[in-house]
């Protein structure tokens, strides 16, 4: 490391002293998201139990900043949608998306909440992302608990990355506008 390329500039003028550093908001406003992400559990079947793993003291994902799981979708920003979901269930899943406030991200935790799994029937919702859209997807049948903690790193990333701006983006809208979101 000691051959790298590094380049100190000046300070701004009247930005000098201990304890000042300059940066872009975006940046500091992703960080303080990434590292607290309130997950609300929509758990139906077994890929819940592994969510319930992960949350224990051996995978720990309170590491992550996401420690206060929240049952109220009004003070979530986080959705862990995990295994089948019904047709009938469907809207109830929607309508808790919707009561989330902004910024919001969703995470399908395994097969069943991203595909349908293997329930190819009349009564299972193929994927979650028909009534709703998703930010990441976990793959797995049921996943494992370092699949979930790599999925909400993963997501980790997309907040620190994203604007603060993005969500009044005419793309957002337009998203929104194709699920029928307002």
């Amino acid at each position: 490391m000691s051959d790298s390329k590094t380049t100190m500039v000046a300070p701004p003028e009247g930005v000098v002293g201990e304890g000042f550093f300059a940066t872009k908001l975006n940046d500091v406003v992703g960080l303080a998201r990434a590292n607290s992400l309130w997950p609300l559990p929509f758990a139906t079947s077994c890929c819940g139990i592994e969510f319930m793993a992960t949350m224990a003291s051996h995978y720990d994902l309170a590491r992550f900043g996401s420690e206060r799981v929240s049952f109220s979708p009004r003070q979530a920003d986080m959705l862990m949608v995990m295994g089948t979901i019904s047709k009938k269930m469907a809207p109830i899943l929607r309508q808790v998306y919707e009561q989330m406030s902004e910024p919001r991200w969703v995470i399908a935790v395994g097969a069943c909440a991203s595909s349908g799994g293997i329930f190819d029937t009349y009564s299972v919702l193929q994927g979650i992302d028909k009534v709703i859209p998703v930010d990441v997807y976990v793959p797995g049948c049921p996943p494992r608990p370092e699949q979930i903690v790599d999925g909400v790193m993963k997501l980790q990333e997309i907040v620190k990355n994203e604007s603060v701006r993005r969500r009044n983006s005419p793309e957002y809208q337009e998203l929104l506008a194709s699920y029928n979101i307002k």
